[in-house]
């Protein structure tokens, strides 16, 4: 099963350029026997409101770092900020489930959020009318992001947001493996005007020829920008993570008291943020190059049922965004 798996992974097409992600014609159907796992937030948008968004997109984040860590070779995922979606043979499906549940054990306990957790096998979203193709969008020399459409990832958060595929939180006290997440970068300062969050969602009664044909010009006027990424090009901002910390020492696994983690989050942090300050290099490590690549690498731009884009907008670019959508929305395609 595992040489099938990963034989079929490397038959999905990779995008070249982001216009084609609307494209349907461009994906592959995954396999019937796999399985859709996703978690979000219950009720994110007053915890942001309340001003706790960095626990909201650690919990997300969290959920991505536990399945990468505990399964091998996880690369159909997609974060959304307050939760992920990913999928997976039926071989770890099992171990998939008893992750997801530690994840939404660990947001509740140690980020006081409440996560949906749930898996559905994908069998059972062709059955209700809904597919699931994938392709991976190359965002860099180095690294591919896996895009999903055909409405089966929007069926299944459906049926998790109304408790039909939810799993129950794990009664033991094992933490999911959270190695790697991090949440210790500065803010990100608008550089041509606003930081715009996009999200645009085909309607059920929408032609897809003319979906497709809106995404393409939000595309097209959004790369006429001189700058898309809202992460600099140099990278995002070395500056002490004052708000983070405490969130950080949540993530490590350790036997000891909460204080005790804080200060060993504390101390690594400081020896961190003196390397990147410093510009401090070693043989195999150059801080200004590591910067560079997060910034090229950055899951700016995404297709995940919808186009959702974080970008860095100029009003005029704003101005002409909005009218294309809301004509969009007048003929009810978005």
């Amino acid at each position: 099963m595992r040489a099938t798996s990963d034989s079929w992974i490397a038959t999905v097409p990779v995008l070249e350029h982001f216009s084609q992600v609307a494209d349907e014609s461009r994906y592959s159907a995954v396999p019937d026997d796999w399985f859709i796992g996703m978690s979000d937030v219950v009720d994110s948008t007053s915890a942001i409101g309340a001003g706790h968004y960095k626990a909201v997109n650690l919990a997300g984040a969290g959920t991505i770092s536990a399945v990468m860590n505990a399964l091998q070779n996880v690369r159909l995922f997609a974060f959304g900020g307050d939760g992920a979606r990913f999928a997976v043979p039926a071989d770890q499906a099992q171990l998939a489930t008893k992750v997801l549940s530690r994840v939404a054990s660990w947001a509740e306990r140690g980020l006081g959020l409440r996560m949906r957790v749930g898996m559905v096998k994908v069998s059972e979203s062709r059955l209700a009318g809904h597919d699931v193709h994938t392709a991976f969008w190359k965002a860099s020399d180095d690294v591919q992001y896996a895009m999903f459409c055909g409405g089966g990832f929007e069926w299944a958060d459906a049926k998790l947001k109304r408790g039909k595929i939810g799993l129950a939180m794990e009664t033991d006290t094992e933490p999911p493996d959270l190695t790697g997440l991090s949440c210790q970068w500065g803010p990100i300062h608008p550089q041509n005007g606003h930081v715009v969050s996009l999200i645009v969602k085909k309607t059920e009664q929408a032609n897809g020829a003319c979906f497709r044909t809106a995404i393409s010009r939000v595309i097209e006027i959004l790369e006429k920008a001189p700058r898309l990424n809202s992460v600099p090009a140099e990278g995002p901002n070395v500056r002490w993570p004052t708000d983070a910390n405490s969130l950080q020492a949540r993530i490590v696994r350790h036997d000891r008291a909460l204080i005790w983690r804080r200060f060993r989050v504390l101390a690594s942090t400081f020896f961190v943020w003196s390397v990147f300050k410093a510009r401090i290099r070693f043989p195999r490590f150059d801080p200004d190059q590591y910067r560079s690549a997060v910034a090229s690498n950055t899951d700016f731009r995404k297709f995940d049922d919808a186009l959702m884009m974080t970008v860095d907008c100029s009003e005029e670019t704003i101005r002409k965004l909005r009218s294309v959508l809301e004509e969009a929305a007048i003929r009810r395609i978005v």
